[in-house]
């Protein structure tokens, strides 16, 4: 009888902790949200987050606040997501470096599981660019410049993507490149327009305006056709090295466990941000496609996160690329 009686008790307690649930969800954001973003400020990552999270902080009725957790090639910005309470105020933009490239270094989370994902952003095309004096064009002139000078021509390696990239290029070509660390895209930039490094492979975001200016040279895109949004640089198949190809792309994680009301109205936020002309048209002026409909999805990016680990882990395993 007695137990009854405290059944009884904490029946209330029970509906009002069951109640609640829902009704915080529903109430979600009553704060501000933090975007990390795992790059230092002025690169394209920081950029693309920076455009997603005001029109996000608009939908939501809170601010997104874009906070730069750099360092390790996006891993530690990652990490720090990883070990996030799990409630939607904690998420990150992430992208190939980070949710794929990030295996490179001694990482203390799993990019398979400990992630909820909330949405594909964009597919960004990879550029490669070279210096304004390379004798080289395009990729089959850039291959017979590097067939004879073997070794010679200094390749920028700032992240995991651009050596996989640079990778791809020495088993296309038949021959070696020189690769030259730097810690990121902004210093090798400095470099390349100066002339002290031969050839960067970089999101075109991070490119296009020097292109544009005048400062370097587009060999060509990384990918099979020509992208949208630079309709006027040549795919990898046009420019003489069919098969060559990478791309990067950007998408919205949350930390695992987050509940799945809170990753649908963060989602929507996304959603209605990249359906904006506005946003849709400073995207493509930096050289990022706005991702489908159908990948714009946690579900959408779930599969294509592990369809792109399921390519490229293989890849860099068997070229024993490590973290530098």
């Amino acid at each position: 009888m007695k137990q009854f009686v405290i059944a009884i008790a904490l029946a209330p307690i029970a509906l009002l902790l069951a109640a609640g649930a829902p009704v915080a969800a529903q109430n979600f954001p009553t704060r501000p949200i933090t975007l990390i973003v795992p790059f230092p400020p002025g690169g394209s990552t920081d950029v693309a987050g920076r455009i997603i999270a005001d029109k996000m902080g608009a939908f939501l009725g809170q601010p997104v606040i874009v906070e730069n957790v750099g360092g390790a090639g996006g891993s530690i910005g990652v990490g720090r997501l990883a070990r996030a309470t799990p409630d939607g105020y904690t998420i990150d933009i992430g992208q190939w470096d980070t949710h794929v490239g990030s295996i490179i270094y001694n990482i203390s989370f799993d990019l398979r599981t400990d992630f909820a994902p909330i949405g594909l952003i964009s597919i960004n095309p990879m550029l490669l660019v070279a210096k304004k004096t390379l004798p080289a064009d395009d990729l089959k002139s850039l291959v017979a410049y590097m067939k004879a000078h073997p070794g010679d021509a200094k390749f920028v390696n700032q992240n995991a993507s651009a050596q996989v990239g640079g990778l791809l290029l020495q088993k296309f070509a038949g021959t070696e490149v020189l690769f030259v660390p730097y810690r990121g895209a902004g210093p090798a930039m400095t470099d390349l327009i100066s002339g002290q490094v031969d050839l960067l492979l970089v999101q075109g975001a991070v490119a296009l305006p020097q292109v544009r200016a005048g400062t370097i040279k587009a060999l060509a895109e990384l990918s099979p056709k020509r992208s949208p949004s630079m309709p006027d640089i040549s795919s990898a198949d046009e420019s003489g090295v069919p098969g060559l190809y990478i791309a990067g792309w950007f998408g919205l994680f949350a930390p695992k466990g987050t509940p799945s009301d809170v990753i649908a109205k963060l989602n929507a936020a996304m959603v209605t941000a990249l359906a904006d002309a506005k946003v849709r048209g400073r995207f493509a002026d930096l050289g990022l496609d706005v991702a489908s409909r159908e990948q714009q999805t946690p579900q959408g990016l779930a599969a294509f996160n592990k369809a792109e680990i399921d390519k490229w882990w293989p890849i860099i395993k068997a070229a024993g690329i490590r973290g530098q």
